[in-house]
């Protein structure tokens, strides 16, 4: 078949070594091989079917048949992009909304906190002030 597709657009700014030579973030560098070679699996998966696909219609002269099974691909691969970008938003969504809820939580605590440690405060200065 003709030129693979270019996997799913980076998802988040490269990070990884600086132009000084800093450190390598390991599991950003896993997570990214991991997509890699997820998408290559996508690739071959759709060009395996766009080539069964194809078979299905023995009286096509080749040239078409190659074509046909360069449309079936690139449609799959361009769906399969589709898919994983609807994911990744929805990703996205989910952890700003379970920050947000984090943070309201850490706040409400906090205090919940400080209005004990101020109570414990008052009450243990206002007896004192009072007696003498």
């Amino acid at each position: 078949m003709g030129g693979r597709q270019r996997p799913p657009r980076a998802r988040t700014p490269r990070q990884g070594r600086a132009a000084g030579g800093g450190r390598v973030n390991t599991r950003v560098e896993i997570a990214r091989l991991e997509g890699y070679l997820a998408w290559e699996a996508e690739v071959a998966a759709a060009e395996r079917d766009a080539r069964a696909f194809a078979e299905q219609f023995p009286w096509l002269p080749a040239a078409e048949r190659e074509s046909l099974e360069q449309a079936y691909a690139a449609d799959r691969l361009r769906y399969a992009e589709e898919v994983v970008d609807r994911a990744v938003e929805r990703c996205r969504r989910l952890a700003a909304r379970y920050r947000s809820e984090c943070r309201r939580i850490c706040t409400r605590w906090a205090a919940l906190c400080l209005s004990v440690t101020l109570a414990a405060a008052l009450f243990a200065v206002v007896p004192a002030a009072l007696r003498g």
